[in-house]
């Protein structure tokens, strides 16, 4: 694994998700390099709805591979903001740039929420290894 496999800017959870904070109170959620690559060629992805209120540990949208489907499972709690619309017809883009055109959604943070409770990228890549 090569250093900008795993970027130093972002935070990571233990499901394979990984975390931007786009600013005050907001963040931006995919899946990580390791996830895309376990999954094989992503084919589809389920995404939850805009205004959407998710809890960190809930299933929140799928994806969906040539291999298997699996959960997205939100890393925080919050409301859903946005929503990555490109992968409905680009679903390879979550393997392709899975920390920038692969993004999957946009949360504000519920009160009190923020990204203290995941990994940073030394504990990540150490869990994964």
């Amino acid at each position: 694994m090569t250093e900008a496999t795993y970027p130093e800017d972002l935070h990571y959870s233990s499901d394979h998700e990984w975390v931007r904070e786009t600013g005050a109170g907001t963040v931006r959620v995919g899946i990580t390099h390791y996830a895309q690559e376990a999954l094989g060629d992503v084919v589809y992805v389920s995404l939850p709805a805009v205004g959407d209120a998710i809890e960190a540990g809930d299933s929140c949208g799928e994806v969906e591979s040539t291999k298997t489907v699996n959960d997205l499972i939100a890393p925080l709690p919050g409301t859903v903001t946005a929503i990555n619309e490109s992968l409905d017809a680009s679903p390879e883009l979550v393997n392709s740039a899975p920390y920038t055109d692969g993004w999957m959604y946009e949360l504000e943070l519920a009160d009190g929420a923020d990204t203290s409770s995941l990994l940073d990228v030394e504990a990540y890549r150490a869990e994964i290894d």
